[in-house]
């Protein structure tokens, strides 16, 4: 199953670290993949951050990490700079039940039908027994299933 870091967290939401470059390679450095949101400019600058564009960070960074992140891109900017690069992880989406990611795979919002292909985001914290058939899981307690 894959586990994946919901912003870098691993035993619970830390909205003052999650989304910044030390939090997303920490959780890296703990064996997980990390979902992180994404944030373009006019400019072309790039953005960490979940409700708004907060931590500048470089297309440098994201290279060096792209077998390791699930980018959630959160504006048109973002989507536009990343669609033409190569290797990257990517999606958008605000509260569709399910958006394919650009590598696709089913990214399926909390709560939905899992058919087993599915990469489920897990809000609350679930016992291991009580996951569903799926492919991985994206939570803020993805120590809870190592």
């Amino acid at each position: 199953m894959l586990l994946i870091s919901h912003r870098g967290n691993l035993s619970g939401p830390n909205l003052e670290q999650e989304n910044s470059e030390p939090y997303i390679m920490a959780a890296i450095s703990a064996g997980f993949d990390v979902e992180t949101d994404l944030w373009g400019d006019d400019s072309g600058q790039i953005y960490l951050g979940h409700d708004r564009p907060t931590y500048k960070t470089s297309s440098e960074f994201l290279s060096a990490q792209k077998d390791k992140l699930w980018i959630h891109c959160k504006n048109l900017k973002v989507l536009d700079l990343i669609s033409g690069q190569v290797g990257f992880n990517y999606f958008w989406h605000q509260t569709d039940d399910y958006t394919l990611t650009s590598k696709g795979y089913i990214w399926t919002y909390p709560g939905k039908l899992v058919l087993g292909k599915n990469i489920l985001v897990v809000w609350e914290r679930l016992a291991k027994d009580k996951l569903p058939n799926c492919l991985g899981i994206c939570s803020d307690y993805v120590n809870d299933y190592k």
